[in-house]
């Protein structure tokens, strides 16, 4: 950011749009498991993005915004549906399915890290000491979070792994969007992202899963469906890449951090999931690095007015 961007105070709406992602992408994680206990993975993830994609594309026409990308635009499109599409929902899909969905959720918000290293080289966005710290505080609430059940990368390899890669996929797919410089409107810019990753992704469903018998689905099932569909899959995905056109990208991504609370708590009221004294630590925890990041660098700007 330039040094008069830079002395601006966040716009208060991106704030709003955090707290609303966190609340339902923290939701998201029982959800996908509910669902993903009945659902093949490629057949739930191709019929989410899909349904993303239309919804967004339908909501951005009847806006009045553009909806067709410029052939410049295509690439950079393309490049961020490999990472923000393919990447995140078949990895962390495959992941959650095999692991608690509170700890698929801790180990997917390690994502601010890598975005925030990411953006200082392909953004050269400064690291500063606040966001140094903010991270730093962030980061150490989600270790706490893990804490002993670090032994789950013995037990479960293959499902933390896929949930490590998940977080670096969103992570690059989230640099790609900050760095793509087009002026196509959100909606219209991750409705495109979600067909163009929607396509291997169908391809990969009618090789690899059958498809499922949609009489058998309970009614969990289809309600945790319904609210992937709506919540995570059409608002969240714009909501959130909103939030990065506000914010610098590493701002963005720390901002996440609440989420995976969110996600292990709803885990254990919904699916019964164990909380304990790890839990409370990284609330603590991850509070402060968001007042670290957010609120106090804002009131300084305020402040200085």
């Amino acid at each position: 950011m330039n040094t008069a961007a830079a002395k601006q105070p966040l716009p208060r709406l991106g704030y709003i749009f955090l707290a609303a992602i966190t609340i339902f992408w923290g939701l998201n994680w029982p959800g996908m498991k509910i669902t993903l206990a009945e659902v093949p993975v490629w057949w739930f993830r191709a019929s989410c993005v899909w349904f993303g994609a239309f919804a967004l594309l339908s909501l951005s026409a009847l806006s009045g915004n553009r909806i067709k990308p410029r052939k410049d635009e295509l690439a950079p499109i393309i490049w961020c549906a490999v990472f923000n599409v393919c990447g995140w929902h078949i990895f962390s899909a495959y992941g959650v399915s095999q692991i608690p969905a509170g700890r698929a959720s801790i180990i997917a918000f390690t994502m601010p890290l890598w975005a925030s290293l990411l953006a200082v080289y392909y953004l050269q966005e400064k690291f500063s000491l606040v966001k140094a710290l903010g991270l730093a505080l962030g980061m150490s609430g989600l270790g706490v979070l893990i804490g002993t059940d670090l032994i789950l990368l013995k037990e479960f390899p293959v499902g933390s792994l896929l949930m490590l890669g998940a977080a670096v996929a969103w992570a690059m797919g989230t640099v790609l969007f900050k760095r793509g410089g087009w002026d196509l409107p959100v909606a219209s810019s991750i409705a495109w992202q979600l067909i163009f990753g929607a396509i291997p992704i169908t391809l990969g469903a009618i090789l690899i899963d059958p498809f499922p018998d949609l009489r058998l689905l309970s009614l969990p099932a289809w309600i945790a469906l319904i609210y992937v569909f709506l919540g995570p899959m059409t608002f969240c995905q714009w909501a959130y890449l909103k939030v990065v056109h506000m914010f610098p990208a590493s701002i963005a991504a720390i901002g996440t951090l609440m989420i995976p609370v969110v996600g292990v708590y709803s885990s254990s009221m919904i699916l019964e999931e164990h909380v304990g004294w790890s839990e409370v630590v990284a609330l603590g925890l991850i509070c402060l690095a968001l007042v670290v990041v957010l609120v106090i660098p804002s009131l300084k700007v305020r402040r200085s007015r």
